[in-house]
């Protein structure tokens, strides 16, 4: 993923896009701020020269859906606000971080994999929603919102 990050700020560069230029500096100094942390945190004293050296795909992806929340957010915020302009831009770089996400599973996927981990467990009622949540959790994989997950959940279980 940082490969193709640091070739497409060249390619944005290239081309004088802004708005992608800045998202894409955006996506690798957060990239780097979380590399310096985990580094932090494990006592490791290698020094942090790409965050490919301390973070996983996982972790990538995470810090990408962060920045898309935190920009969606903003974004309903300056909408209230009346500043459309702002929010506008919020929404053209959630847009270029869409980029770098898997695609997201539709409502009928996710629902088939919820049937799906239902019946791995046998759950039967609304208690064992935790156990369904843990089953399906690792197949989605970042790949659906966790509350559009926990309410397929419980209109299956209820």
């Amino acid at each position: 993923m940082l490969t193709q990050l640091t070739q497409d700020m060249k390619e944005a560069m290239r081309a004088k896009d802004k708005l992608r230029l800045n998202t894409v500096r955006a996506i690798i100094a957060e990239l780097k701020n979380m590399g310096i942390e985990k580094k932090g945190t494990q006592g490791l004293t290698k020094e942090v020269t790409s965050p490919a050296d301390y973070l996983d795909d996982s972790e990538m992806l995470s810090c990408l859906r962060t920045m898309v929340k935190k920009r969606k957010e903003a974004a309903e915020q300056y909408t209230e606000g009346n500043r459309l302009e702002l929010a506008e831009t919020e929404l053209a770089e959630v847009a270029i971080l869409a980029d770098y996400l898997p695609q997201p599973l539709s409502a009928d996927e996710v629902q088939a994999l919820v049937q799906e981990a239902i019946a791995e467990v046998g759950a039967q009622s609304m208690k064992e929603m935790g156990l369904v949540m843990k089953a399906v959790q690792p197949k989605v994989a970042g790949r659906a919102d966790g509350k559009a997950l926990s309410d397929c959940v419980r209109s299956l279980l209820g």
